[in-house]
């Protein structure tokens, strides 16, 4: 009898293991489909940048086969069903005012060089259309988005030369203000405004359309979380790719008032996955990120979401996202929470197809229109390592070093010739 009782025991031990293993089946299965119909397009992923840390750059050196120091190479793509990725050219903003624009050019180049060294894997992407070609070729669609303002160097005509290059968001600033716009760490407290947000000039930047249909990427979005106020209106498809979503406290999350102007304008804020973003703590989990999704979904609509993991760009992530083989756990939790397939394909990729989509539609309604030629005003970049070129009583900008090279190698009549000069 004993022995009756403790098999009819185990059996029912069994029979609910399978259920939960089924339920858990279930929603992971599910996902896998809806990934197999709709691109996942991931808005943020700093793998060019580990290129650059580890490696200098130096492809040669590198297999994106069987590379372990990243939470990205080709096998965890494949796993993570990535059909899409604006892969970021960031640079640091210690680069401000010397070579950030260099160092961006070469991050952009590390991209290229990547499709090309494997074909197989990477097809270079540029548009909406680029992005269904590549999926449908079982292939990542590779973009680019240049993270930070500050990689301009205050130039439209380097605006322009990106976007030939490729390039097809801006984020307006990481974590310090450039010469047209505030960053994040203004809402905090630790740094001063100095823009109000934007200044006249990153007002003129924004709306500066591409080159052959006007100039900048089409997607421009506020970086590193800060909130530009007076913001112009001149692409209704803004990409947001740096807004991380509320509840939680930190100043790089976004207000919810701001989740709702989102909705009103057709733009998309694209969730990261970064632990002190997620919970503020060191710590999160699956459950956690999907609970910022809902959050969005609560305040805006699901028509406002998608994916931008931060993935090789942060230190931290949670249990269970490691890597970007992860990412279907986040599918099959939004499904298990009771998503829609239809909320679910937009917040995979067709929220960001619509976005892009919209921003083209913008750009092709500029064709002929003339690139706005007008610098920024030489006093608001004027610097040591600046000259002033083209600028009209600008009056001429010599280095430092400059100066003690040439008081060194002058003699006293040169000395004061050259500083009746200035």
């Amino acid at each position: 009898m004993l022995s009756k009782v403790i098999s009819a025991a185990y059996l029912a031990l069994w029979i609910s293991s399978c259920v939960v293993t089924s339920a858990v089946d279930v929603h992971m299965t599910r996902a896998l489909q809806l990934m197999s119909e709709t691109p996942l397009i991931d808005g943020h992923n700093d793998l060019p940048w580990q290129l650059r840390k580890q490696f200098n750059n130096e492809l040669n050196k590198v297999d994106l086969y069987t590379l372990e120091t990243t939470h990205t190479n080709i096998p965890k793509i494949k796993e993570g069903r990535l059909g899409a990725q604006f892969w970021s050219a960031y640079v640091p903003c210690e680069t401000q005012y010397k070579d950030a624009v260099r160092q961006t050019l070469e991050q952009i180049d590390v991209v290229h060089r990547m499709c090309e060294k494997y074909p197989e894997t990477f097809m270079f992407a540029t548009s909406s259309q680029d992005i269904m070609k590549a999926f449908n070729m079982n292939k990542t669609a590779s973009l680019i988005g240049v993270e930070g303002g500050h990689s301009l160097d205050s130039s439209l005509g380097t605006l322009r030369t990106m976007y030939q290059l490729g390039v097809r968001y801006l984020t307006l600033t990481h974590s310090c203000n450039t010469p047209w716009a505030d960053n994040w760490l203004v809402d905090t407290g630790s740094e001063p405004s100095q823009h109000n947000g934007l200044s006249p000039f990153g007002k003129q930047l924004i709306v500066e359309p591409p080159p052959g249909g006007g100039g900048g990427p089409p997607a421009g979005g506020g970086g590193g979380g800060e909130k530009p106020r007076g913001r112009p209106a001149q692409n209704p498809g803004k990409k947001n790719p740096f807004f991380f979503p509320p509840p939680f406290s930190s100043k790089r999350n976004v207000p919810d008032d701001v989740l709702m102007k989102v909705n009103n304008t057709g733009g998309i804020v694209m969730v990261n996955f970064y632990n002190d973003y997620v919970t503020c703590r060191d710590t999160a989990t699956v459950s956690d990120v999907a609970d910022h999704f809902d959050h969005i979904k609560k305040v805006a609509g699901a028509g406002i979401i998608g994916f931008g993991g931060d993935y090789d760009g942060v230190t931290r992530l949670p249990e269970g996202l490691e890597d970007v083989s992860k990412v279907p756990k986040v599918v099959a939790e939004l499904l298990r929470r009771g998503w829609t397939d239809e909320e679910v394909k937009a917040a995979l990729g067709d929220n960001l197809l619509r976005v892009l989509r919209e921003a083209e539609k913008v750009r092709d309604s500029l064709n002929g229109t003339s690139p706005d030629d007008v610098p920024i005003p030489y006093d608001e970049v004027k610097n040591s390592c600046r000259t002033s070129y083209g600028y009209p009583n600008a009056g001429a900008v010599h280095s430092l070093s400059t100066l003690v090279l040439l008081l060194t190698l002058a003699g006293s009549f040169q000395i004061n010739s050259f500083i009746n000069c200035l």
